[in-house]
Parts: C-alpha cells; structure tokens; sequence
C-alpha cells in the first residue's frame, strides 16, 4: 500500500523487483502519487518512506529513504551500516535516535 498526504491518501499496489534499495510498483495511476510517500509490504511486515524514481501510467520505480521501526523511521545508510557491519547493539540505537 502506498500512503501519502499524512497517510491520509492511500492506494492499493502489487510490489515487484524488490531488493534492499528499492523496488519496482503496479498500480492504477503513478500520476497521482507525490514524489514523496510511504509504502508499506504487507506480505514482509515492513514499511518504508520511499521517493519516486520513475513513474509510468501503471508503474513506478522507487527509492527507499528508510525503513519504519516501530512507527519511527530509520535511516537506511544506518539501519545498512548496522547490519553489514553487525555492530554493537548500543551504537546502532543512539543512530536511530539522533
């Protein structure tokens, strides 16, 4: 699900390509969404603020900006540097909450 204007707005989407950075998205109309949106991956339980990258009429490729964690997003250079490098527990929470 795709969700925009403080989550107000929402649209339904079929996710596809997906990897670590982004992914590539079917939907009715990539006109009418924002640069900026969140999306969230029913099926892997995981939600991401996401910008646009290209937009067809019934498609779209997106960059993920961060991964939300309990409600707070997470940037992904920190969230990645956290789990390639498996660093301290300590060290990966004070980067989410700086």
């Amino acid at each position: 699900m795709i969700a925009f204007n403080k989550r107000t707005s929402t649209m339904d989407c079929r996710v596809r390509d997906f990897s670590s950075t982004g992914a590539r998205v079917d939907l009715t109309n990539a006109a009418v969404i924002p640069d900026r949106f969140d999306l969230t991956i029913a099926q892997k339980d995981r939600s991401f603020r996401a910008r646009m990258v290209w937009r067809r009429v019934y498609e779209a490729g997106v960059a993920f900006l961060g991964e939300y964690n309990d409600e707070m997003p997470v940037p992904l250079t920190w969230q990645s540097a956290c789990e390639r490098a498996k660093l301290r527990k300590p060290l990966c929470e004070s980067a989410l909450h700086s």
